[in-house]
């Protein structure tokens, strides 16, 4: 194969993503910690492409380190408490004057387009105002947190429109009162509300961390609001990990399709986990992106294009469209985010109390972890359930890992009468049977 030019097959593999992100609303937190380690210019770049990709985009943006920075040059030591710091009028001056630098900033970058700079040509108008409605925190545990405060309701009909009429809407950390005050925000919280009051496809949360990590250290690709909220309890208040996880988890409950957890570190995060089928970060979303279920009518075309390169190579028996449609009901389908990555079938002999395991095939790129077995235990259920007492299968490459997940060998005898009479002796196929006992 031609490797002159790998991107040619990135965008390849790319384009079913880039036609189903076309239209679709993607809220994005930038923390200030991206800013201030010189990361918003190759962002930017990034939500420029987005947005000529047909993206509907709202970016809220983080100012904490910059406002630390202030403060400590101005000798001021903000008290905190629960996590937030108390933002008094002399704090809240600079809260209002570093948001109101930073969203100049970042208008001004999404405004360029000198040649030779990824935005030439782009026309991207960036819009923000009093988007966001906040009320105060107040008094807490005897703490008055004075223009600390919490969003209210985001502004979604005005929100809506602007993107409609193909502006990006930046949300700075700040909100307002229907008194005329303005209050300090967590710029996740602002995220968080506006994926949910907009009904976003996407919620993007950039920040530290490349994602969550289980105990072995591996990081997890998808986790159920229910699997993170543990992790969340161990997490200290007021954190990034504390604010992106508590924000994951109520937009998912929300009903935010995708949450997803990613490094701005990496230059390569946000594109990697938008473009490609595995992704870079952790997801978290209430409907698994990969999923074992029965297999529909619907599967079929991707059954064929799964078990076509096995059957080519000998290791399965050919199988048509007719017939697959015929026994779809037998089958079982891992599905990644679309995908048919792996598949089973259980044909029952019922006469016999046996049931026939087939057709047993993962997709090349998706081997390795514990899918196969996680097919094998579904079939062992099912085929409990149809009050089947034993399996068998008839396998020429692989006998050595069904011999690992409790098959032994048997001859031709142990077969039920109508499989023994359709055996075919050209193949020699091993015959391997597991009790269900």
């Amino acid at each position: 194969m031609d490797t002159r030019f790998p991107f040619v097959d990135w965008f390849r593999n790319s384009s079913p993503y880039i036609n189903a992100h076309r239209g679709r609303t993607f809220v994005i937190l930038i923390e200030g910690e991206a800013m201030a380690n010189g990361r918003g210019e190759q962002l930017i770049q990034d939500l420029a492409l987005l947005h000529t990709l047909g993206v509907h985009l709202v970016v809220a943006f983080g100012i904490r380190p910059q406002v630390q920075q202030a403060l400590a040059a101005a000798g001021i030591a903000p008290r905190r408490h629960e996590g937030r710091w108390v933002a008094d009028t002399a704090i809240m001056g600079h809260v209002e004057r570093i948001a109101a630098e930073q969203r100049l900033w970042l208008e001004a970058r999404l405004s360029l387009g000198l040649p030779n700079t990824p935005l030439h040509g782009v026309e991207l108008t960036a819009v923000s105002g009093n988007l966001v409605m906040a009320k105060p925190l107040g008094v807490r545990e005897g703490i008055d947190f004075h223009h600390s405060g919490e969003v209210r309701r985001v502004r979604a009909p005005a929100v809506q429109g602007l993107l409609e009429k193909g502006s990006l809407v930046l949300l700075p950390p700040l909100g307002f009162s229907s008194t005329g005050e303005v209050f300090d925000l967590d710029a996740a919280e602002v995220a968080q509300q506006a994926a949910v009051a907009l009904s976003a496809d996407k919620l993007i949360l950039l920040g530290e961390a490349p994602g969550l990590y289980d105990e072995s250290g591996a990081l997890q690709r998808q986790l159920t609001p229910a699997e993170a909220e543990p992790l969340l309890a161990g997490a200290t208040p007021g954190s990034e990990a504390a604010r992106h996880l508590t924000a994951a988890c109520i937009a998912a409950r929300h009903g935010v399709a995708r949450t997803h957890l990613l490094s701005w570190h990496d230059h390569d995060a946000l594109l990697g986990e938008l473009f490609t089928r595995d992704g870079v970060g952790t997801m978290i979303t209430q409907h698994r992106y990969e999923q074992l279920r029965p297999a529909e009518l619907g599967d079929v075309g991707g059954l064929l294009e799964l078990l076509e390169p096995l059957e080519r190579r000998g290791m399965l028996v050919p199988r048509s469209r007719e017939r697959l449609e015929h026994e779809i009901d037998d089958y079982l389908v891992i599905e990644r985010d679309g995908m048919v990555v792996g598949c089973a079938a259980l044909h029952a002999f019922g006469e016999a109390a046996m049931g026939e395991l087939a057709c047993v095939a993962i997709h090349p790129d998706y081997r390795g972890g514990a899918r196969g077995s996680v097919l094998l235990a579904e079939v062992e259920r099912r085929a409990r359930r149809l009050g089947l007492s034993a399996l068998f299968v008839l396998t020429t490459h692989t006998a050595h890992w069904f011999v690992e997940h409790g098959f032994g060998p048997a001859d031709i005898a142990a077969l039920p009468p109508l499989k023994r009479d359709t055996y075919n002796h050209a193949r020699q196929s091993k015959i391997l049977v597991k009790s269900l006992a």
